[in-house]
């Protein structure tokens, strides 16, 4: 019996790999390279960059937050912000979508992934941008305000992740960023329970808003159930609390103008940890609740974080101004 048990085990576990090298190599196809993939020695970083199609206003750098990749801010914003004149680029952080990993687990650190970011965008010839992030990357954008103050000309932080909180992460998250186990556990059990799972999780996400129209297809989800993408994801989730104890005692030297937008029924994210401590933490920042919006403000009132992105933009060229004098 236990030999017949242990066949069983075997032959599902090896059907199991057969659905992942198949699912890795269909979304691949479906959802391949469409910008640059940036050599930064470590590793290359992919970037996607929209052109302005009015008079340029600068560089904007979108950065996508967990279990996705570049294309959940691009969808969302890019067009939008280059008809307002701006050269937008959209990123993979290191070891989602296209960009590979760079530094293994030290990848996890937001610092590392705000400092590839700069690195890559100084390959277009970007020296300063306006930092838009999203919920996780809200420690990445950051950190990149305290340790590249000269790139960061304004910061937008939507729905952000920003502050340690008590609890952990969720199972999987600690099961897939176990070393070795966690490697097992991202390709025998991850692309299929996610699979099954991606669109009741999405519900999840956008409450009390409706999920957008071929949201799946359109941001290149499906790109995460890759055993390495998911693996940096749970790497990031689990480092994130401590990541974001150490950086919270500096919020208060953070210089650039910076907007907060928030969806004020946001049952991911708690407002009153981060949102509301932020902008108590970080001098002169201005947060934006938004009634009746969930997780994702960037689909479901993008006209908010628009203004956010123009506010900041105005504060930044007219403290600019000021210094000059």
């Amino acid at each position: 019996m236990i030999v017949a048990l242990s066949a069983g085990l075997a032959a599902l576990a090896l059907l199991s790999l057969a659905f992942t090298l198949w699912l890795r190599r269909d979304v691949e196809r479906r959802f391949p390279v469409v910008g640059q993939r940036v050599d930064l020695g470590a590793g290359r970083l992919h970037v996607v960059e929209t052109a302005p199609q009015a008079i340029a206003r600068g560089a904007i750098v979108l950065i996508h937050g967990a279990s996705g990749n570049f294309a959940d801010l691009h969808v969302a914003l890019a067009g939008r912000l280059a008809r307002e004149g701006f050269r937008v680029f959209a990123v993979d952080r290191p070891g989602h979508g296209w960009s590979d990993r760079l530094a293994g687990r030290a990848a996890a650190s937001p610092a590392l992934q705000a400092a590839a970011v700069v690195q890559a965008l100084a390959t277009f010839g970007v020296d300063e941008a306006i930092v838009v992030v999203h919920s996780l990357a809200g420690v990445l954008g950051l950190a990149m305000a305290l340790e590249a103050p000269a790139f960061t000309r304004a910061l937008v932080l939507i729905a952000p992740v920003s502050h340690p909180w008590k609890g952990g992460v969720s199972w999987y998250y600690t099961a897939a960023a176990l070393p070795g186990l966690g490697a097992l556990f991202a390709w025998l059990i991850v692309p299929l329970a996610g699979l099954a799972a991606m669109r009741r999780g999405l519900a999840e996400v956008f409450a009390p808003n409706a999920v957008p129209a071929d949201y799946i297809r359109r941001t290149r989800l499906p790109l995460v159930l890759r055993p390495a993408n998911f693996r940096a994801n749970a790497e990031d989730f689990v480092a994130l609390c401590e990541a974001a104890r150490g950086l919270a005692p500096h919020y208060g030297e953070i210089a650039a103008p910076t907007a907060i937008v928030m969806g004020a029924e946001d049952s991911l994210v708690s407002a009153d940890v981060h949102a509301k401590r932020l902008e108590r933490d970080i001098p002169g920042a201005i947060l934006r609740m938004l009634p009746g919006i969930g997780h994702s403000p960037h689909f479901a009132a993008p006209e908010a974080v628009i203004a956010a992105v123009l506010g900041a933009e105005r504060r930044a060229s007219a403290a600019a101004r000021q210094a000059a004098l």
